[in-house]
């Protein structure tokens, strides 16, 4: 509720914000299918990682952390897009320009943030919380890159 407030005051508008933050749910569809696939090959014990590995609190705090990264995500695609159509750029173009322009940005930073986590999966207590970032990192990241951009054409032009 308070990102969709900041993000409120910072672009004064209601609809921009929900797009923005359409990417936090997104996650879901990576961490859950993500933690079956992990349970379904861990079904025998791999040295050094704990077997299964649980859907616990760990994991789920992966998952609030990762709306803060996911919502830095599409606010980078969406205020380029936003700026792109204030200096007069058609919709359309201004959508493919950020997805092209922003797409070494957003990637860099899922990767890095994906390769941090992976010494946080070797904690048999933590392990949740890095699997759930890496997975729903990909799955977010994907999604970000494709849905957000739909979502913000298919907006009323006015805003």
């Amino acid at each position: 509720v308070m990102i969709y407030i900041i993000l409120v005051a910072q672009t004064g508008s209601f609809l921009i914000p929900m797009v923005v933050m359409l990417a936090i749910p997104l996650t879901v569809l990576g961490v859950m299918p993500g933690f079956f696939v992990l349970n379904s090959f861990m079904s025998s014990p791999i040295e050094g990682y704990p077997d299964p590995v649980f859907f616990t609190a760990t994991a789920m705090i992966g998952m609030i952390a990762l709306s803060g990264i996911v919502t830095r995500d599409s606010i980078i695609l969406v205020d380029f897009m936003e700026q792109a159509v204030a200096s007069g750029r058609p919709l359309f173009d201004a959508i493919l320009e950020s997805r092209v322009v922003r797409l070494r940005p957003i990637l860099l930073t899922a990767g890095a943030a994906m390769l941090s986590a992976i010494p946080i999966t070797l904690d048999p207590i933590f392990s949740g919380l890095g699997w759930s970032l890496i997975f729903g990192l990909i799955a977010s990241t994907l999604f970000t890159l494709f849905v957000i951009p739909i979502t913000y054409w298919l907006l009323p032009k006015g805003r």
